[in-house]
């Protein structure tokens, strides 16, 4: 089991920034790929970007590929997510989210919801114009 506890939201003017972290207790971070998703009120669980376990690898979602950027230090147990020029469609709950080894997923990557196995409480984002 992981426990994961998102932090660094907040209130931001459009073309500003914000970094989320997220802290990880329990099982070894380092073993667990891990991934940012967001919703926004009346709309589905979003993928945002995922990092790889140990290469560090990322992949990002194309609407914010360039302004995202997802890094994890495994001697913290931490995961983040820097967000640059932040625009109002960005204002959702973003949740932190990782998953076994072992868990099934489609696809090069894991971008669906139900392919990972533990959730953060979330962290409000808002983005005002």
């Amino acid at each position: 089991q992981v426990q994961l506890v998102e932090s660094g939201g907040g209130l931001v003017q459009a073309g500003g920034s914000l970094r989320l972290s997220c802290a990880a207790s329990g099982r070894t971070f380092s073993s667990v790929t891990m991934a940012w998703f967001r919703q926004a009120p009346g709309k589905e669980r979003e993928f945002v970007g995922r990092i790889g376990r140990r290469d560090l690898s990322t992949y990002y979602a194309v609407s914010v590929k360039g302004r995202f950027t997802i890094s994890r230090d495994n001697a913290k147990n931490t995961l983040y997510l820097q967000m640059n020029s932040l625009k109002p469609e960005d204002t959702a709950v973003y949740y932190c989210a990782g998953a076994e080894p072992d868990t099934y997923y489609s696809g090069p990557y894991r971008v669906a919801p139900n392919e990972y196995d533990y959730w953060g409480q979330g962290t409000q984002v808002t983005v005002s114009s």
